[in-house]
């Protein structure tokens, strides 16, 4: 059935006769380049502001390269992904697929472009298992994931190994079932781990189940290469210009450091603290153009939601604006909750306003709010230090290598507005990113696939 419909929306060039343009030529004619992946954070998914995720990306990109619209096909299970690949239902599989020897058999793999590390999950409280052999406890993975395929090598060495390979259930639904206690183990990259640990905390990895692994597309095993050279292409220039190590920052930069009581804090926070306030952050985000769950996010950075905080350096109020500031937008009292999440937005748009119209987003925000820590002139320092250093002074993933510069006096003294704490702005950013995103999940259905049916196996990008 699957078949029938995927081969429904592909054009009937797909099973004609081989005398036709090759595979990149009929792709520009039909001005569509079909790309299967999967719902989840780390490869697709249909977030606030639309379709997105590291594998959407970089396909969307790649797209955009050969001049095409993209088509995204979702197919029912992770198992479906490669047998499609392989029979020529897609031009090209991105979902974060891991390059294994079993699998070349099937696909061909294009260029390398991140590396994971797969690794068994437990739950903190219980008991930590030190290799394969220690395991005592059901053990559940994705079918057809390259996890099922490193638990048949390790069973050579630890023939007593069992585990259930899941049809239904995808990486991250898994780990939810450990969280739950519902199951005792599952096997999960690292990436995915670092981004289900906000929502799900007391996540443990236990041991590496191996070295780590690359990441790579898929495509049809064909002599027609055309395709699988323009997309080498692509990702070589892609790692040239840096826009893959800027799509690798933006997705995992601020998720490497896991704190567990802050994060633990911060989800009973959501529950007690933010209600009171949600309406005030929404009104203000409103006024600005912004998402209220980034103001949210930067109100909790700046004060965990306290409207009676004070620092040592004498800021105060929910939204910790200094005298200065609160002079500039109006604000009396920076007590009062009211005026200082209006007051916090209102300065914060002056400074959105003041960085070059040229950057776009997401770096405007974070070269932003690490300008609202900081200040814009030590903001502009390091963005000299970066270009000085030969990085982009536009790009947060530069930028941000550059901030902690300023705290170094062979550095500083080449600047115009001296010492700062550059590191401060940098963690500052990261820790909004990680409470933005956190509160993004807890308002809206953590996934597409959750609430999409599990029939609908189609998503069509928007022009962007």
């Amino acid at each position: 059935m699957l078949r029938m419909v995927l081969a429904a929306a592909l054009p009937a060039w797909l099973t004609a006769c081989d005398n036709l343009p090759n595979t990149l030529e009929r792709i520009q004619a039909d001005n569509e380049l079909i790309v299967i992946t999967r719902n989840s954070a780390t490869t697709y998914y249909v977030g606030p502001d639309g379709p997105t995720g590291f594998e959407y990306e970089l396909a969307k990109r790649f797209a955009d390269y050969l001049k095409v619209e993209l088509r995204i096909v979702i197919p029912p299970n992770f198992n479906d992904i490669l047998p499609l690949t392989a029979l020529g239902d897609a031009h090209l599989a991105a979902a974060g697929l891991t390059v294994t020897e079993k699998r070349k058999e099937k696909v061909r793999f294009g260029p390398v472009y991140h590396t994971i590390t797969p690794q068994l999950i437990y739950r903190s409280g219980n008991r930590k298992p030190g290799s394969p052999a220690e395991l005592d406890g059901h053990l559940e993975v994705v079918a057809g994931s390259s996890h099922e395929e490193r638990l048949e090598e390790l069973r050579e060495t630890y023939p007593d190994l069992t585990w259930r390979a899941d049809e239904e259930q995808g990486s991250e639904e898994l780990l939810e079932l450990v969280w739950q206690q519902l199951i005792d183990y599952t096997i999960a990259d690292s990436n995915e781990l670092s981004v289900n640990r906000r929502y799900y905390p007391e996540l443990r990895p236990a041991f590496d189940l191996s070295e780590p692994e690359p990441l790579a597309w898929a495509f049809p095993k064909s002599d027609d290469d055309s395709l699988f050279l323009s997309a080498t292409v692509f990702f070589n220039r892609i790692r040239a210009d840096g826009t893959l190590a800027q799509l690798i920052e933006r997705y995992y930069g601020h998720i490497r450091k896991f704190d567990y009581v802050g994060t633990r804090s911060y989800l009973a926070h959501i529950e007690q603290r933010l209600p009171q306030y949600r309406d005030l952050f929404m009104t203000a985000a409103d006024n600005i153009g912004m998402d209220w769950r980034l103001l949210a996010a930067i109100g909790y950075q700046e004060s965990h939601w306290e409207p009676d905080a004070v620092s040592p350096t004498g800021v105060r109020g929910l939204m910790m604006l200094t005298l200065a500031a609160a002079k500039d937008v109006g604000v009396a009292n920076r007590r009062d909750p009211e005026q200082s999440i209006l007051g916090g937005a209102e300065y914060l748009a002056g400074i959105i306003k003041r960085i070059p119209e040229r950057i776009t987003e997401p770096d405007r925000t974070w070269l932003a709010l690490a300008a609202y820590n900081v200040g814009l002139g030590h903001l502009e320092d390091a963005r000299k230090l970066t270009q000085k250093n030969k990085g982009n002074a536009d790009r947060w993933v530069d930028v941000k290598k550059n901030l902690p510069l300023l705290s170094k006096k062979k550095w500083f003294k080449q600047t115009r507005h001296g010492y700062a704490r550059g590191w401060e702005p940098v963690r500052y950013v990261e820790n909004i990113r990680t409470y933005y995103d956190v509160l993004v999940w807890m308002t809206e259905t953590r996934t597409a696939d959750s609430t999409t049916p599990r029939e609908t196996i189609q998503f069509d990008s928007p022009a962007l």
